[in-house]
């Protein structure tokens, strides 16, 4: 049971850290709280579920039509609607709901109010130190490392990272030493994009396919981005492990605990804002005012 608890644990970990780490690059960046974020791993599922149960084509260019269309479409999103409304973030977060709504009544027209899913990308079971686990599960792991490793060398190692990190810090002082804040804003837009895509990539099996499976998600990775404190990418990882936890704990100690996994996560949210307010990692409110 234990080891059941932290093989799911680590894996809705890695997931909620790949949506939490892209929605809070953008905010971060922009202040802009985009919640079509979710909503971009739901056609994600979608596009691979087309291609390759209703097409029939191979797993690779599935994926990479999926993934770059999607892409494709958070930029577009950003540089014709939010781009325009930047400086009224209360406009953005109607936007960006609208957004996902349409994404939602548009899947349910194409195909209809059923529970879907893929066949999982690999296929088998691998033992690690005497526990079973399921490849695919290795492989959500595997990339989900991967990309965080990309992510944190672009941030702190190269001249994108570097301009990435002035835009977030004061978007003013960065364009006056030369930084194109609404490039900056772009290429954050398509990165989060990008991960968002590659969740839904990873989840298509695991997860039911549907056109509200945005909804729960998107829930949790508010509470991430809170918890870990608002526009720190580390804080969120951390933070999408702890809710991780306490959602499997749920599932796995308590008898017909599905109904309860959102009040307890909740309920470690609402004790750990009691005690810090700005959230794990993020800046306290006292220094804010000084």
């Amino acid at each position: 049971m234990i080891e059941s608890i932290i093989v799911l644990t680590v894996v809705q970990g890695t997931i909620y850290a790949l949506l939490a780490s892209g929605m809070t690059l953008v905010f971060g960046i922009g202040g802009m709280m985009n919640f079509t974020h979710t909503a971009f791993l739901m056609l994600a599922s979608y596009g691979l579920y087309h291609f390759t149960r209703q097409l029939g084509w191979g797993n690779l260019p599935s994926i990479g039509l999926s993934v770059v269309g999607v892409i494709l479409l958070g930029i577009l999103l950003y540089r014709f609607f939010m781009h325009r409304m930047r400086h009224h973030h209360e406009m953005i977060l109607i936007m960006t709901v609208a957004f996902a709504l349409i994404a939602q009544e548009t899947m349910l027209v194409i195909f209809g109010n059923y529970f879907l899913s893929t066949i999982p990308l690999v296929s088998g079971v691998i033992e690690l130190l005497g526990v079973r686990i399921p490849a695919q599960y290795l492989l959500i792991i595997g990339v989900t490392l991967a990309i965080f490793a990309a992510l944190f060398l672009i941030l702190n190692r190269t001249k994108l990272g570097l301009a990435l990190g002035a835009s977030a810090s004061d978007g003013e002082v960065a364009t006056l030493v030369g930084v194109d804040v609404s490039k900056a804003m772009t290429i954050s837009m398509g990165i989060a994009t990008l991960f968002a895509a590659v969740a839904g990539i990873l989840v298509a099996s695991l997860w039911t396919i549907s056109p509200h499976m945005w909804m729960n998600p998107l829930l949790a990775i508010l509470v991430v981005m809170i918890l870990g404190g608002l526009g720190d990418i580390k804080g969120s990882i951390v933070s999408a492990f702890i809710i991780a936890l306490v959602e499997t704990a749920t599932l796995v100690l308590v008898p017909n605990g599905a109904h309860l996994k959102t009040p307890f996560v909740m309920i470690v949210l609402v004790i750990v804002l009691l005690r810090k307010p700005e959230g794990l990692f993020g800046v306290s409110l006292e220094a804010e005012r000084l």
